[in-house]
């Protein structure tokens, strides 16, 4: 019966973290917010949202303040792609006809398109179609500079603006009153050792916290769950448009 009512419909996979997120936030952010967004996009399309993967691949000092903070609970890169190798085999036996994953963490990004792309050169994605994004690559710039300004990249939005204004939108409850700021945000594609976290973060926090609001927040959900939706619906020529949706 369960499987009957997947045929031909879409699934969406959130995949988060646990890991600290400065003082002002729990450690479940990225799983919070990868678990939201992937809830909607599932809504809108009229398909299934899976359980939230919320063990993930562990952050590097210059993106998310790595292990030097406690509550981190992550897993080796080559495991992570083990798990989600198994898991979306596994997956694919189901008759749905897509599958959308959506990345909340900054780190798992690789690990996901790796196993993601082992599926297919298995040949068990055929006659499926599989989109998978973290929620920030779907923010367009034009939407940034509008709405942010000044924007110090993804890489160092651990713990900052976007983060915060998503989680007093979503879940206000789980944020306190601090709004710690760095102004230095470390720059992209950097691996240091020894490292000071003093100095490359402020209690966890890569940039700054500065304006966060739930209306921001409010914004920005809406934004990447439009073009989540966009992204099937239209294309946009990247993937076959509006294959699914039963009536």
């Amino acid at each position: 019966m369960y499987a009957e009512r997947l045929r031909g419909r879409t699934v969406v996979w959130p995949i988060g973290a646990i890991e600290q997120h400065g003082p002002h936030l729990p450690l479940s952010v990225d799983a919070v917010l990868a678990e939201e967004f992937a809830r909607q996009i599932a809504y809108e399309l009229d398909g299934f949202t899976l359980p939230v993967q919320a063990v993930a691949a562990r952050s590097l000092p210059t993106s998310g303040g790595g292990l030097a903070f406690p509550g981190t609970l992550y897993v080796s890169g080559d495991s992570l792609v083990r798990f989600l190798r198994e898991a979306a085999r596994s997956l694919a036996a189901l008759p749905f006809e897509r599958l959308i994953v959506v990345n909340g963490h900054y780190k798992n990004e690789p690990f996901v398109f790796e196993a993601l792309d082992d599926l297919r050169e298995r040949g068990l994605a055929e006659g499926k179609e599989i989109v998978a994004f973290s929620w920030w690559s779907l923010v367009e710039d034009s939407w940034l500079r509008a709405e942010v300004g000044d924007f110090p990249g993804w890489h160092a939005e651990h713990a900052g603006l976007t983060e915060t204004s998503l989680m007093l939108f979503l879940r206000p409850d789980l944020v306190s009153d601090l709004r710690p700021d760095h102004d230095r945000p470390p720059r992209a594609g950097l691996y240091l050792h020894p490292v000071d976290v003093a100095r490359t973060t402020n209690q966890g926090v890569l940039s700054s916290t500065s304006g966060s609001s739930a209306e921001l927040g409010e914004k920005l959900f809406w934004h990447v769950v439009s073009q989540a939706v966009a992204l099937v619906r239209e294309g946009y020529g990247l993937v076959r448009p509006g294959r699914s949706t039963p009536s």
